[in-house]
């Protein structure tokens, strides 16, 4: 089959590798769609992973063999949770596998989706709902990350006013999950204005501008009423975690789930007090609100029309540089960029 790899910052190139095979407990998924995230981005730009494994963790497809019993059957369409952990630690039993010691992640230790086949567990693989199409499905992995942030935000039905800090695809992301979990008022800063524009979309009360005008009109908001969680989703070098301790009401939460590339200023003073509680979210887990998983599919049920226009730009896998290059590139107007092999 066919697979893509980067092996120096830059540059995409396809192999040809063999099938893969399952063992025990694992399924082949044909690969339908792959998104590109943000941190293949990273990865792309020099940072990232080994040179030998195909990247890509944004994963849907159809079950092409199963190795072994179970519900799943050829041809079921699954979206893929590219996670590998050991599953018998203590971590793993009470549902936080995301925190495996010895945690694999599809796409950055073992081979991921950007190929015509990928291998998996069994039990990371989820049935989509039939009316769902593909090129949309596969915001299931990114979504899965933001609603898994707004729940360890807290975020419920008596939750007043919410702050998106970021409009990426996971910020936007985050606007939904937000309102899905029941947060009556979101706000959002963005730094472009398409992103601007896709956040009203998906439902922001508010979007605010990266600038100094924009920082000052957000400032200005939070002392006026309280903003109980913010959710952090910029990273990089942004002062954006300060930012939101900055903005988040005594007793707040600020989530962070930027992928920052150096230590952040973070105000302690500040933050002691106020008490905010500042939490780390590392992608999705089954924890005693139920797998994020599958409350995603479900947000993905009701909301797809809403979401659909978030795939701006969908490309085959001979065509997988071009993607690289469209999603690094902000001046064309990507929010999710999708690999159809």
């Amino acid at each position: 089959m066919r697979a893509a790899f980067c092996p120096s910052a830059g540059e995409i190139v396809l192999r040809d590798v063999a099938d893969p095979t399952p063992s025990a407990g694992e399924a082949v998924v044909r690969v339908r769609a792959c998104g590109i995230c943000g941190s293949d981005l990273h990865w792309y730009g020099g940072a990232g992973g080994p040179p030998s494994v195909c990247p890509g963790h944004e994963i849907v497809g159809e079950v092409a063999a199963v190795a072994g019993g179970g519900a799943l059957r050829e041809g079921d369409r699954v979206a893929v949770e590219p996670l590998r952990p050991c599953r018998g630690c203590e971590r793993c039993r009470r549902g936080d596998y995301h925190l495996c010691g010895r945690l694999r992640i599809l796409g950055l230790h073992d081979d991921g989706g950007l190929a015509q086949s990928v291998k998996a567990p069994v039990a990371s693989l989820y049935k989509l709902p039939d009316g769902l199409p593909m090129a949309e499905a596969v915001l299931t992995e990114p979504l899965a990350v933001s609603v898994h942030a707004a729940r360890l935000g807290g975020i419920d039905r008596n939750t007043e006013r919410v702050l998106v800090l970021g409009a990426g695809a996971i910020g936007l992301l985050s606007i939904v999950a937000a309102r899905a979990l029941g947060a009556r008022e979101v706000l959002v800063s963005a730094r472009h204005p398409h992103q601007a524009r896709a956040a009203l979309e998906l439902g922001a009360d508010a979007v605010f501008a990266t600038d100094e005008d924009g920082r000052a009109a957000l400032s200005s908001s939070a002392a006026e009423r309280d903003i109980a969680v913010v959710i952090e989703t910029v990273g990089g070098e942004a002062p954006t975690l300060q930012q939101g301790v900055f903005a988040a009401a005594p007793g707040g939460t600020v989530v962070v789930l930027g992928l920052y590339t150096f230590n952040p200023p973070y105000p302690a003073l500040v933050a002691l007090a106020k008490e905010i509680r500042v939490v780390g979210s590392m992608v999705y887990n089954r924890g005693e609100a139920g797998s994020d998983f599958e409350r995603t599919i479900e947000i993905l049920e009701q909301e797809r029309d809403k979401l659909a226009p978030l795939v701006t730009h969908r490309f085959g896998l001979e065509r997988a540089d071009d993607a690289f290059r469209t999603a690094a590139d902000k001046t064309t107007g990507a929010v999710k960029v999708v690999i159809e092999p």
